[in-house]
């Protein structure tokens, strides 16, 4: 059931959340502010410490001495949070490894931090996620 309440805004904050409602395709005000809610809420899901799901992206220089070997132990080391892993070959030096992990908060950051600090890991980025079951 949907419950209707108002907000108030200044000017210049309602435009610039027009445009960011605009540049995100949303209908109206009111999903993009949903959206917003269970954004912060999950946001105290990861820092409460509780079970997440996220995806790991790294992507390195596939020369670097032994990186690849690195990459693998890691995961090794978290294989219980480990669900799935993809390696893509972006080019001759370049490679693109996708992981889909779960658990929680910190254990994936920490699994996230540990690979990301590997010598010739040109960019490496975590998006945590979850089911934010208080929100349904």
């Amino acid at each position: 059931m949907l419950k209707r309440f108002s907000i108030s805004l200044e000017d210049e904050l309602l435009s610039i959340f027009d445009e960011h409602i605009m540049a995100r395709s949303y209908t109206n005000r009111s999903e993009a502010i949903r959206d917003l809610i269970r954004k912060a809420f999950i946001k105290d899901e990861w820092q409460a410490d509780k079970m997440v799901m996220g995806v790991i992206s790294l992507v390195y220089d596939h020369h670097q001495h032994k990186l690849q070997e690195k990459v693998t132990l890691v995961q090794h080391d978290y294989h219980h949070h480990i669900v799935s892993t993809t390696h893509v070959h972006m080019d001759h030096d370049n490679c693109l490894e996708v992981i889909v992990v779960r658990g929680k908060a910190k254990e994936v950051q920490e699994l996230a931090d540990q690979l990301s600090a590997l010598r010739g890991v040109r960019d490496a980025n975590l998006a945590m996620s979850s089911t934010g079951e208080f929100l349904h």
